[in-house]
């Protein structure tokens, strides 16, 4: 007989959390696991709580009731910045850039170097924007390049590149491959592998199976604020949409 796997403790545990919204149950006991080096697909109908939860695990919104742990201990992520400070960083479909800025500037936005004198420290910002941005293999003309110059896809990048600033353990991505073409979804795709090559443990957030079954190593379905079934990358897509509708 086989001795049992040793047991890895996860970057991130969500125990029993739960969120209302008067008397909406927008989650309701959910429970979730990330480990280091490992993409975790959210899935689910609209309705279902994946926003909600990536929310609570970002530190926008506040569970009601449950447990956060955050490499096995418990923690309370009272704020996006509380979030940072544990190591979570979160791109959600806004992006929260500014197209007028150049990438450098929107990789550092709020949070710019300075030097001793209290100006910005432009020369080190643009080394560490094209550091950040060869370790997810993102291609773009210059660091000094305005983003509207830039494809959709490529803004998306420089947006989860801007979320390694700190050395995250934990990326949550909302709905990265929104609106996007096939070429720039594969460009994304690869980031997220990347992500993931880098030791990070990530949240994928996604409306399209093909995406998700292209980088997940798991999937987890949400349904009405639920847990309603975890499943490996392999599964058929049948048993998983079965998941999602309530079929199964």
């Amino acid at each position: 007989m086989r001795p049992p796997a040793p047991h890895r403790t996860p970057l991130l545990a969500l125990h029993e959390v739960s969120k209302y919204f008067g008397a909406v149950e927008a989650l309701v006991g959910v429970d979730l696991e990330v480990h280091s080096h490992e993409v975790v697909a959210l899935v689910g109908d609209n309705g279902a709580g994946k926003s909600t939860l990536a929310q609570i695990v970002a530190g926008v919104l506040s569970p009601d009731a449950g447990q956060i742990e955050i490499a096995g201990k418990p923690v309370t992520i009272s704020s996006p910045s509380a979030a940072n400070e544990l190591g979570v960083a979160s791109v959600f479909q806004d992006l929260a850039v500014c197209e007028n800025l150049d990438v450098t500037a929107n990789v550092f936005l709020g949070r710019e170097q300075r030097n001793r004198f209290g100006l910005m420290h432009d020369g080190a910002m643009e080394v560490e924007t094209r550091r950040l941005l060869e370790r997810l293999t993102v291609r773009i003309p210059s660091v000094r390049t305005t983003l509207r110059q830039l494809s959709a896809g490529q803004r998306q990048a420089v947006a989860i590149a801007r979320t390694l600033i700190g050395d995250p353990r934990i990326v949550v991505l909302d709905e990265p491959t929104a609106a996007l073409s096939v070429a720039q979804t594969g460009e994304v795709l690869t980031h997220i592998q990347r992500l993931r090559d880098l030791g990070l443990g990530v949240i994928l957030i996604s409306h399209n199976l093909n995406d998700v079954r292209a980088v997940a190593d798991r999937i987890e379905v949400l349904r009405h604020g639920r847990n309603n079934g975890s499943f490996r990358a392999t599964a058929s897509h049948e048993s998983i949409l079965a998941a999602i509708t309530g079929a199964a």
